[in-house]
């Protein structure tokens, strides 16, 4: 039976030996373990903090144990937050059976004689009180971590989505993880509203397959920006799934932050364009769709059609010009743009060719010849635009 008498005695000795415990606990972290050695001195500075703050901690434990849990915390409170980034749950937990061995090793020589086994209980006690404050501490901070994550994700997506890359967005992107290089940016619908943790679970999803990529979801549209140093169309379609029905755009490929910030751009109109054209592939490319975003009013998506389109074949000279848009103001009829030309058909055919090696598309086929039919519209527009009056 220990008496009160005994109880203040042992707690006298354990206040008279809190710095000399403290001392001991950190010589032997530094002897055994090899990753404590390796630690910056302020990292091994806040350490030797918390071990004298968990030292006094377990003689208030001592003093009255129904303050265990709060004093267990104040422990972790003598250390700054940075220390769970430096130092992991697993080296907190280390730490711990550190102290918990080296007083208990100790318990002897402070123990009151009689008491020694009570003594040893309230460290037990103690070490289990210890260990479950270490995890709600680091559950907050990993809360804490996720959920500034989350809002700063969302300010360098919305800055990406609205072409607006400052001095201080390189720094944010590389604090979530992002890093310039080769870059796939994808644009679709979500499957239906998301609760938030649907929104976690498919943002850990994306994330496997693009460690660090960048997800905004806002309503149910959802921008995967995905860095890669491996092959992105096979990483487009692993990020398929991720996606609800309807269509799903691909920007161009990009490398630095103001790349990236056209690309979603481009794949942002792509979307909104994408209705217009039924069979439209899915994945579908952003400069697959450039007639349909200059329906939605994307300028840079003509500016593009005119110099990929038009202007190839306006100086290509060779009367390709005159044969693509005859050819096209004839309905595609090869017979009606021959007479009209006062050509042979097969002259008109050779021209046509020509364009396709020229541009890549082929004014034969239904889907390149509104391409051309766009860009050609434009392209005239512009120059009767710039022609002196």
């Amino acid at each position: 039976m220990v008496t009160p008498e005994m109880r203040a005695e042992t707690l006298r000795r354990l206040r008279g030996g809190t710095g000399r415990l403290a001392t001991i606990a950190l010589k032997t972290l530094d002897a055994e373990y090899p990753w404590f050695r390796e630690l910056p001195a302020q990292d091994r500075s806040w350490v030797g903090t918390v071990a004298q703050a968990g030292i006094a901690s377990f003689v208030t434990y001592f003093a009255d144990p129904q303050a265990g849990h709060r004093g267990a915390l104040e422990m972790f409170a003598s250390a700054p937050p940075e220390l769970t980034r430096a130092i992991s749950l697993q080296h907190t937990l280390t730490i711990v059976r550190t102290f918990v061995a080296i007083v208990e090793s100790h318990s002897d020589d402070f123990a009151a004689p009689g008491a020694e086994i009570h003594l040893r209980e309230s460290i037990l006690r103690y070490s289990r009180e210890i260990a479950f404050s270490a995890a709600e501490v680091y559950a907050r901070a990993a809360e804490s971590r996720g959920a500034w994550d989350a809002r700063l994700e969302a300010l360098v997506v919305d800055a990406l989505v609205r072409g607006e890359v400052d001095d201080d967005l390189p720094s944010r992107a590389a604090a979530l993880g992002w890093k310039p290089g080769p870059t796939l940016v994808m644009v679709g619908m979500t499957d239906g509203p998301l609760g938030e943790v649907q929104s976690a679970e498919l943002r850990r999803i994306i994330r496997r397959a693009s460690h660090g990529a960048l997800v905004g979801i806002h309503g149910e549209d959802l921008v995967v920006i995905a860095r890669s140093d491996g092959d992105l169309h096979e990483l487009s379609e692993a990020l398929l799934p991720s996606f609800g029905p309807g269509p799903v755009v691909v920007g161009p490929p990009a490398i630095t932050l103001v790349e990236v910030a056209r690309s979603t751009r481009a794949a942002m109109n792509g979307a909104s364009a994408a209705p217009a054209w039924s069979l439209a592939p899915r994945p579908v490319d952003a400069d697959d769709l450039l007639p349909e975003r200059v329906l939605v009013g994307d300028a840079a998506a003509g500016a593009r059609l005119i110099a990929v389109a038009y202007d190839p074949i306006a100086t290509a000279g060779g009367s390709l010009k005159e044969t693509v848009a005859t050819f096209l103001d004839c309905g595609r009829s090869l017979e009606l743009a021959s007479r009209t030309m006062f050509v042979h058909a097969n002259t008109v055919r050779y021209r046509l060719k020509k364009v396709a090696e020229l541009t890549g598309w082929d004014v034969l086929s239904t889907r390149d010849a509104h391409v051309l039919q766009t860009a050609f519209a434009l392209g005239r527009l512009r120059d009767a635009a710039a022609a002196p009056l």
